[in-house]
This record gives C-alpha cells, sequence and structure tokens, in this order.
C-alpha cells in the first residue's frame, strides 16, 4: 500500500468514524435537533425507539471498523453503513427536503466509498483462491 492511499484511508475512516460516532450519540441520547435527531427521524415517519437502534449499531460498525483484522466484520460494518446512509438519502427525498438535508448522507456515502477502497490488505477479505 503506498503511503497516498494510507494517507486517503486513515482520513476517510476517521472522518466517517467521527461522523457515525456524533450522530449515534445524538440518537442514543434523543437529541431533538441534528443529524437524525427525534425532530429529523419524527419529520422522516421512523418511531423514536429507531434511534436506540440506530445508534448501537453505528457504535458497533464504528468499533468494528477501526480495530484491526476481522475483515469479515468490516464488511458487515461498511455495508450496514452504506444501507443507513443511502436509507436516508431516500428518505429525505420522499419526503421532499431541500437538497440541504442530503448533504450529511451523501458525504458518509462517500467516505464509507473511499475508506473501504483504500482500506490495507490486513482488513481485506482474501478470495480463497489466491
Amino acid at each position: 500500500m503506498t503511503k497516498r492511499n494510507r494517507i486517503l484511508y486513515w482520513i476517510a475512516t476517521i472522518w466517517l468514524a467521527l461522523g457515525m460516532l456524533s450522530t449515534a450519540l445524538v440518537q442514543l441520547f434523543k437529541g431533538r435537533t441534528g443529524a437524525g435527531g427525534v425532530d429529523s427521524v419524527s419529520h422522516l415517519g421512523y418511531p423514536v425507539y429507531f434511534l436506540t437502534i440506530l445508534g448501537v449499531w453505528k457504535i458497533l460498525g464504528v468499533v468494528a471498523v477501526l480495530i484491526p483484522k476481522f475483515p469479515l466484520l468490516k464488511e458487515w460494518a461498511y455495508a450496514g453503513f452504506f444501507f443507513v446512509m443511502s436509507g436516508a438519502v431516500f428518505s429525505h427525498i420522499v419526503c421532499r427536503d431541500e437538497a440541504k438535508e442530503f448533504f450529511g448522507p451523501i458525504l458518509l456515502i462517500v467516505l464509507i466509498v473511499v475508506s473501504w477502497y483504500f482500506r490495507p490488505a490486513d482488513r481485506k477479505i482474501i478470495p480463497v483462491n489466491q
């Protein structure tokens, strides 16, 4: 892995982890405003208890992405992050929200893809045929 790729990986991964962790904390503590807060989730039509589920899974996903080894677990975490953020974008589209509401989830999707793509070899699943 080149130095450039390692730097891109860690910048994207740290931003991703901070973004997911910050929204997870808002969700777990049932913050009224902010990304993924009670007001936002209620506006999108989801029940408030959904915040606890999202918050817990986001924190577990951040741990999975940051700890070394466990490549299969990392794949699941990246996939889960992608599903949650793409679902957020779709939910905002369906509710006809303004474009500014898409910025956070789209930024996190970009960070997910960049972090996943540039991850080091020891964080990837090695195919059986190799």
